[in-house]
């Protein structure tokens, strides 16, 4: 049909190229049409054309098939006379034929777009024109008129008559209606500017009508022509269609025959056939329905199992019994090693819809299986740790930590051989966690565990401190009196922390101590431990993989919506992605050693810290070896919690340091105290300077080059502490040594010089070594120790400055008065402290790690105690000019020439033996340099004053100078024997023996024969000024 229908417009053509005319699209030249503009055309509403179907040209094919025999008639007619194709006989066949053609230039040039553009018009034709045109064809009645004298708009292909401007232009502008005059239209065409003349009425338009008339003329004779040019073909292409339509025909019947014919055979054989083999799929399939039916009550079955075996606490056959299940729900065989035969047939039950809830069911179980063996693993892992805090002695642990420290510090000296005990791992712990952590694995619970072993670190670690605190609870009688006052009510939180801190604060010392030790070692091992354990947890990872027998099914159980059963059981399932080992990478992730020490390390830092906070009143007020026990505990402690996790522990060591300088403040007071009460007690006599003093002094000694053992001593807390008074700080004195015991009073020796010291001056040596043990223990705080120090020695000093130069002994001790002997006793002591005072300078310049003021202060705290003895050797000296400004006055009241018969005067005895007392006496407690500086200006006195005295006595008789000089003898006698004492009894005899004698009147002169006290008294309150 489609060829017919080109072959039909391929006729209906215009032949240009035989006729040698113009095409139609081609505008003239002499056109000079104007095209209208918009104001000019009306809106109109356009309507669509509708698509005719090839079927609508049926009765116009049959119409011209029944013309084909007349259209040959005529052809045979036309060649003999071509002029008989219009003759008038035949004008009936002529206009049914026209019509055809009509029908075929309609077909030809369909409407298309109606917003097609519009070709313009050339200008028509004059009357005249066609007048002209007409006598032509009159005159010529066989020239054919051109197809160009019709306008182009005819001819294009986009051609709407019932389009406005379509319109306008082929009725040339034609008014249907005639306007009034001096109407709109009028007006626009003046305002326009237009020339035209007035349009002409449509209804009226003759010539249009006739321009119509004959352009359809024109065309239609050019139709003829080319149907005439073209008709061999044209019919040829009709009798080739119709051959087509026969066999067309013939073709259709023998299809239709051969459709009958397999129909037959259809109905008789495949039919039966087919059926058959849907019965066969069916009975499978029916048989696969079963099978999984069967397949899954196993699974209802095995889930009530496992459940089963958890509560059994059989986590390894449950952890077995799930894997078969998931293998089962995933419909994957059994292992070829298993016991257990599987079906091979089996599918994969996870998309059914009644296994939807099944998988949170699974989840569950494979949680609680996995708790099972975190159970386990925890279980494993937290007796091993308690174990090794158990089996570990206190004394290795603290030596381990103290040779730590030590090499920390730059000492290498190895205090024990041989690993430490936390390092020992057995193959039973190895094996245990293998298993653990290969279960684990299997239910992928690894991460969970991990976690859970870092919050029961945490849990250990104050379940560690905990079980050595004292009870929360009150357990006395005061505490069931109490709680019977409650009225039976729990204690709440607050109550149990204000019971436990006052159980705290009421511990000894010694009970102290012993908590801090074993919460410290248990601390620490425990750490160390942990440490190795998250090593080997590594280590056993590496060799950790799926057992044989597990399932590596993890993904979630889904139901999917299905169609029907046939089409769920042939469908392929999608292969499940392998599953890649990664529990080294998990473990090592979850189990970050330096944040799970760190973590452990905080908090035991924070529970200890609290105990030492409650326990700051007792601590600070430890005797000093207890707290210097104290010290090292902490400071070891916080070594290793630093050397496990890295992390300095400030909060701790603030606590600590805060305590430190509580400790030194009340240890200066303590001290300042002591040494008070001491000098206000002191009878100051000689006093044994035992063996225990001969040690703190060699201590004190030892110290300006290195640092005595028994200072050090004190750092190894893993020794039990000296029980005796001197080790713990507690004051020794011997009060009955004093002078009153027979035996040999021994001295003290500095730099061989040897010092007699009372009791005040042993108890400032205890004193000066408990600071000095302090700095040695604590280097970080010797500038302020030091300064403590230079407080005591001042205080001693200033003090017995007040009780012997300012006699202050006689009211706090008791003194009738101060004596000589007192006052050398007090010089020795000074001396004893200046001698000290080096080796204390050097000591502590050497512990300070920079330049001390304090060093200087030590300078002038010696010049202080120099200034003092000078002070106490004027006193002496004032003394005795004192006693001999006494005796001259005596003196000068005796008669001379009275009582000649008397040998030695009482004064001078007396003198002879205050002087030779002191001597001795200074002798026996002073080094002779100091007895030497305090005789020379004693003997220097003398000399100017017992010179002026025997000079102005007055002789007037022989036997009275004879008594004189006998005095001056003695004088002599017995002074000049004591060292310092020079040529002053030969200087005191000549001025005897050069005295006249004078005679004067008779008179007798009163004698004075008193005594004085040979202990010389000092009754003078004169004080040097204290520094």
């Amino acid at each position: 049909m489609l060829i017919y229908i080109a072959a039909i417009s391929t006729l209906l053509q215009p032949p240009t190229v035989r006729t040698g005319l113009l095409p139609h699209t081609v505008a003239s030249a002499a056109s000079g049409h104007k095209v209208p503009s918009t104001r000019d055309i009306p809106p109109v509403t356009l309507t669509n054309i509708p698509h005719l179907e090839p079927s609508a040209f049926k009765p116009y094919l049959s119409h011209i098939g029944s013309l084909y025999d007349a259209y040959q008639r005529a052809k045979t007619d036309a060649e003999s006379a071509p002029s008989q194709l219009f003759r008038k006989d035949k004008q009936v066949p002529k206009d049914e034929f026209m019509k055809l053609l009509d029908r075929g230039l309609r077909q030809d040039h369909p409407g298309g777009s109606r917003h097609g553009s519009i070709s313009v018009l050339s200008p028509p034709e004059s009357p005249q024109q066609r007048r002209g045109s007409r006598r032509r064809s009159r005159r010529d009645p066989y020239m054919i008129t051109p197809l160009s004298t019709i306008p182009n708009v005819y001819f294009e292909e986009n051609f709407q008559l019932e389009n406005p401007r379509t319109f306008d232009v082929v009725s040339e502008r034609a008014e249907i209606l005639k306007p009034p005059q001096g109407s709109l239209s009028d007006v626009n065409d003046s305002t326009n500017g237009s020339a035209n003349a007035p349009r002409k009425a449509l209804a009226t338009n003759a010539i249009l009508q006739e321009k119509l008339s004959w352009y359809m003329d024109t065309v239609e004779v050019h139709l003829i022509s080319s149907i005439s040019s073209a008709s061999t073909s044209f019919f040829a292409a009709l009798g080739s269609l119709r051959e087509l339509q026969s066999e067309a025909a013939d073709s259709v019947t023998r299809i239709r025959s051969l459709r009958e014919d397999l129909q037959r055979v259809d109905q008789d054989m495949a039919i039966g056939g087919l059926e058959v083999v849907r019965m066969r799929r069916r009975r499978e399939n029916l048989r696969k329905l079963t099978q999984a039916i069967e397949q899954l009550s196993r699974v209802v079955d095995g889930v009530t199992r496992c459940e089963g075996l958890i509560n059994s606490g059989d986590f390894d056959g449950a952890a077995d019994q799930m894997d078969s299940l998931e293998r089962l729900i995933a419909g994957q065989p059994e292992p070829s090693g298993t016991a257990e035969a599987t079906d091979p047939d089996i599918i994969d039950l996870r998309r059914l819809k009644a296994l939807d809830g099944i998988s949170e069911g699974i989840s569950q179980l494979r949680s609680r299986i996995g708790k099972g063996f975190e159970s386990r693993f925890l279980e494993a892992l937290l007796a091993d740790l308690r174990n090794h805090v158990q089996s570990v002695p206190h004394r290795d642990t603290f030596q381990r930590w103290a040779t730590a420290s030590q090499r920390s510090r730059g000492d290498h000296s190895r205090v024990h051989s041989g690993p430490p005990a936390y390092l020992k791992t057995n193959d039973e712990l190895r094996s245990d966690l293998l298993a653990s952590l290969n279960s684990l694995n299997r239910l992928n619970h690894s991460k969970p565990a991990t976690a859970a072993f870092r919050e029961a670190v945490v849990r250990e670690m104050k379940g560690l401190i905990r079980q050595h605190l004292p009870s929360s609870n009150d357990d006395d009688a005061e505490s069931i009196t109490s709680v019977s006052t409650r009225g039976g009510r729990q204690l709440s939180q607050q109550d149990k922390s204000a019971i436990l801190a006052r159980n705290l604060r009421a511990l000894d010392p010694e009970v102290a101590e012993e908590l801090l030790i074993n919460i410290y070692t248990a601390v620490g091992e425990a750490l160390r431990r942990l440490g190795v354990q998250v090593k080997v947890l590594l280590d056993v990872t590496s060799s950790v993989d799926l057992p044989p027998g597990s399932s590596a099914i993890t993904s979630p159980l889904r139901s999917p919506n299905l169609g029907n059963t046939d089409e769920y059981l042939n469908k392929p399932m999608p292969a499940l992605p392998p599953l890649g080992v990664q529990l080294q990478e998990e473990m090592s992730q979850a189990l970050d050693m330096s944040s799970l020490l760190g973590q452990a390390v905080d908090v035991a830092q924070t529970q200890i810290t609290k105990i030492l906070k409650v326990r700051a009143e007792q601590t600070v007020r430890l005797p000093l070896q207890r707290f210097l026990r104290y010290f090292t505990l902490n400071r070891l402690f916080a070594d290793e919690c630093e050397a496990v996790s890295g992390r300095s522990g400030a909060p701790l060591k603030g606590v600590i340091n805060q305590q430190i300088g509580d400790f030194v403040h009340i240890l200066g007071e303590l001290e300042k105290q002591r040494i008070a009460q001491t000098l206000d007690s002191d009878l100051w006599e000689a006093r044994d300077f035992r063996e225990a003093d001969d040690a703190f002094l060699a201590r004190i000694l030892q110290a300006m080059t290195s640092d005595p053992t028994l200072w050090t001593k004190g750092n190894m807390v893993w020794e039990e502490i000296d029980g005796s008074p001197d080790a713990n700080g507690a004051l020794t004195g011997n009060n009955s040594v004093n002078g009153t015991r027979k035996e040999k009073i021994r001295n003290a020796i500095i730099d061989e010089q040897k010092y007699v010291l009372v009791e005040s001056a042993t108890s400032a040596l205890r004193g000066i070594d408990r600071f000095e043990n302090l700095i040695v223990s604590i280097p970080s705080i010797a500038s302020d120790v030091s300064s403590v120090l230079l407080d005591y020695l001042k205080l001693f000093h200033s003090r017995s400055c007040q009780l012997v130069l300012g006699a202050g002994a006689t009211r706090s001790a008791g003194l009738k008065n101060i004596t000589t002997k007192h006052l050398a006793l007090a010089s020795q002591a000074l001396s004893f402290i200046i001698a000290l005072i080096p080796y204390i300078r050097e000591f502590v310049r050497r512990h300070s790690a920079s330049s001390n003021p304090a060093l200087a202060e030590f300078d002038k705290v010696k010049r202080a105690y120099q200034d003092h003895q000078s002070g106490i050797h004027d006193k002496l000296v004032d003394i005795m000019g004192g006693r001999a400004s006494t005796h001259i006055n005596v003196m000068k009241k005796i008669d001379f020439d009275a009582i000649v018969d008397q040998q030695v005067s009482p004064y001078m005895a007396t003198l002879t033996k205050e002087t030779s007392t002191l001597h001795r006496v200074l002798s026996k407690h002073l080094p002779e340099t100091n007895v030497m500086m305090i005789m020379e200006p004693v003997f220097r006195s003398y000399r100017e004053q017992w010179g002026k005295a025997f000079g102005g006595v007055v002789v007037k008789t022989e036997a009275g100078k004879a008594r004189l000089l006998r005095d001056a003898q003695l004088f002599d006698t017995k002074l000049s024997k004591i060292d310092g004492s020079g040529d002053i009894g030969t200087y005191i005899c000549n001025i005897v023996r050069e005295k006249p004698v004078n005679i004067p009147a008779p008179a007798t002169l009163g004698a004075t024969n008193g005594r004085v006290s040979s202990d010389i008294p000092i009754t003078s309150s004169i004080e040097p000024k204290p520094p």
